[in-house]
């Protein structure tokens, strides 16, 4: 797990001096080791300049180092991520003739290129971000592992010559450390953070920069400039395949084999429902009866929100050493600066996987495993069945012009909830005219039930300068989604949409961030992609089936558990924030959402946001800590990085 940076195109002594600072504000991501590269020497040429920080994970020795040189073709590699399959992909190659210095995965991966090219990619099995320098073409390959897990942001700059380079980072914050990129703000990147509390995709808050696409390649030619991208995987679609359930059974095995592979301390993120208790009932199987799995659990003085119990129930059923970790709200306050300073860009929901990475860390563990993703293959949330209901509905009333559809769904809002004060009800009922307005669209139906607020609210908080971002994502984004789920049904399109908008947009980039920012490494093996491509080829009745239950996974990964340690109320892992914003917070958070200048220079309406504030401190319906959490960190982000339209 590391830090990447580098540029390519026109190389001089400025560029070079830009990818030293964009490496040395990755220090955290990389604290072990770090390193250069250059293809040509002198003052100006057309190639390449890598820069790298290393957290040093698997060979610990020098011999991991990078930029890492390929003797015999003369390619050379950045590299952050895990190839977990790397050991077997090493034997294949040796017996094909080629031979290593080292034990690590980035050599594996060099060597592999050398011997495939660009056919390596289908076999890597991992999460991954590089750059590779091509000696024979004089090219760059960039790439990023199929779901996403690891980012990587590119943004191209143009010199008084007029030549341009293009840049590229594990964080987009890198990028601005290069003093090469005008620190603008994205206007259809505002709109679509409004509403969903993150950036969807291959934009970003910064005009210009943008992420490189899940599962996509890249060649860049140096001397044009020009970087032409292609898909190498997507999502897969349902099928039902005999045996499906016993290979899913044997996928789960083999990740997480794979995924406890570490020359570091390890540990398992154990809150005690399904996804992290079926991870941690695996890594124990997995890791037999050698030394106890080591398992951490954060826990409140809040009783509405501590899980602690659950998860030491599980512990000690599995018989891990587990770790309870208390995040009062005085420690909160007191980290609350570092935690938003590892935000890479403005999102509502890093905070949480900050703190719990944080204690990890200081525990002395450098690698821990999530149990991300098993909502979104099993049908663990609500979205499984309200989404589609919604949608069925207003495909129902497809037919009405939206003249007539808004004032409906307004006018039956107010039936339903009475009278209203400043701000209209953000609820599911509130969003009633936003939902007939998707026509049934499923995905459409799918981003109003995660919206932060409502049209006509976030038109009133953008000073009604609304763009071309419709139902917050853009109409590539948006037509790109609706091909995937095309033939798919209900329920294998809502489980499509959560893997590339959910997790791969948020949950992901969030905490490859937060825990990267304390230099953890966290790992998601329930993400793998062979684990989802499995997933997919299980019939749905037996999939899905009952909702909100994940009986397939509780079956396959943790057949001896005693169901009834999982016999309650779903509840994810959060925060007390909406009781903090009230006490101990609430000046700080007051302070900063009255900053009139603040709000004008990102293009927010200062007395929208002043309304918001109140409504939220009178309880009005829909006014959730996560609202205004929104706000708080758009304008917290765009003061501290100097960003402005």
């Amino acid at each position: 797990m590391c830090g990447i940076t580098g540029a390519i195109g026109r190389i001089t002594p400025d560029i070079g001096s830009a990818v030293q600072r964009m490496t040395d504000a990755q220090a955290h991501r990389g604290p072990d080791d770090h390193g250069s590269w250059r293809s040509d020497s002198g003052e100006a040429f057309r190639g390449a300049c890598f820069g790298f920080r290393r957290l040093a994970i698997i060979d610990l020795s020098r011999d991991g180092h990078q930029p890492m040189i390929d003797a015999e073709s003369g390619h050379v590699l950045v590299f952050n991520g895990e190839i977990y399959n790397f050991r077997e992909l090493r034997a294949e190659l040796e017996q094909l003739g080629d031979r290593f210095k080292s034990q690590c995965d980035t050599e594996v991966l060099l060597v592999g290129y050398r011997r495939w090219g660009l056919d390596v990619l289908p076999r890597l099995r991992g999460m991954f971000a590089f750059a590779l320098w091509d000696a024979a073409q004089r090219k760059v390959v960039i790439a990023r592992d199929r779901l996403g897990i690891k980012p990587l942001y590119v943004c191209e700059v143009n010199q008084a010559s007029g030549a341009g380079t293009l840049l590229f980072a594990s964080e987009l914050r890198s990028l601005l450390a290069s003093e090469l990129i005008q620190r603008r703000l994205n206007p259809d990147a505002l709109q679509a953070f409004l509403w969903n509390g993150f950036i969807p995709g291959p934009d970003t808050i910064i005009d210009g920069i943008r992420l490189l696409p899940a599962g996509t390649v890249g060649m860049v030619d140096p001397a044009t400039g020009r970087c032409e991208l292609n898909r190498y995987w997507e999502l897969p679609q349902e099928s039902a395949q005999p045996g499906a359930i016993d290979r899913l059974q044997h996928e789960l095995r083999v990740s997480m084999g794979q995924h406890l592979l570490s020359d570091v301390p390890l540990g398992v993120f154990l809150s005690g429902g399904i996804d992290s208790s079926a991870m941690t009932a695996l890594a124990v199987e997995s890791a037999g009866s050698g030394e106890a799995v080591q398992t951490f659990n954060i826990s409140f003085d809040e009783a509405r929100f501590d899980e602690s119990r659950h998860a030491r129930a599980v512990a000690s059923a599995l018989g891990t050493r587990h770790h309870d970790i208390r995040v009062t709200e005085q420690r909160f306050k007191a980290q609350l600066d570092d935690a938003l300073h590892s935000l890479d860009q403005p999102t509502f929901d890093a905070i949480n996987t900050y703190f719990v990475s944080r204690a990890v860390r200081e525990a002395g563990i450098t690698v821990a495993l999530a149990g991300t993703g098993g909502d979104e293959l099993f049908g663990g949330y609500r979205t499984f069945v309200e989404v589609p209901k919604a949608a069925r509905a207003a495909r129902r009333l497809r037919w009405l012009p939206e003249s007539i559809t808004h004032p409906l769904g307004a006018g039956i809002t107010r039936l339903k909830l009475g009278a209203f004060g400043e701000i209209p009800p953000q609820t599911r009922w509130g969003k009633l005219a936003d939902m007939l307005a998707t026509r049934g669209r499923m995905v459409d139906a799918y981003q109003v039930s995660y919206s932060l607020f409502t049209r006509d609210v976030q038109q009133s908080l953008l000073c009604g300068k609304i763009g071309e971002i419709k139902f917050g994502l853009s109409r590539a984004r948006a037509h790109e989604l609706s091909r995937l789920i095309e033939h798919s049904s209900a329920l294998h399109a809502v489980s499509t949409l959560e893997l590339s908008s959910y997790v791969g947009e948020r949950l992901l980039r969030d905490t490859d961030a937060a825990s990267m920012a304390v230099s953890l490494e966290c790992r998601v093996p329930l993400l793998d992609h062979v684990v989802v491509e499995s997933a997919a080829a299980v019939d749905s009745a037996t999939r899905f089936h009952p909702l909100g239950r994940k009986q397939i996974l509780k079956r396959l990964a943790m057949p001896g558990l005693d169901p009834g340690l999982f016999d309650r109320p779903k509840s994810g892992f959060e925060l007390p924030i909406e009781k903090w914003c009230r006490r101990q917070l609430k000046s700080q958070v007051a302070e900063l959402l009255a900053d009139v200048p603040l709000c004008d220079s990102v293009g927010l309406d200062s007395d929208t946001v002043a309304r918001l504030w109140r409504s939220f401190e009178a309880g009005a319906p829909g006014m959730y800590w996560s609202r205004i959490w929104a706000v708080y960190v758009l304008l917290w982000w765009c003061r501290e990085h100097r960003v402005t339209l």
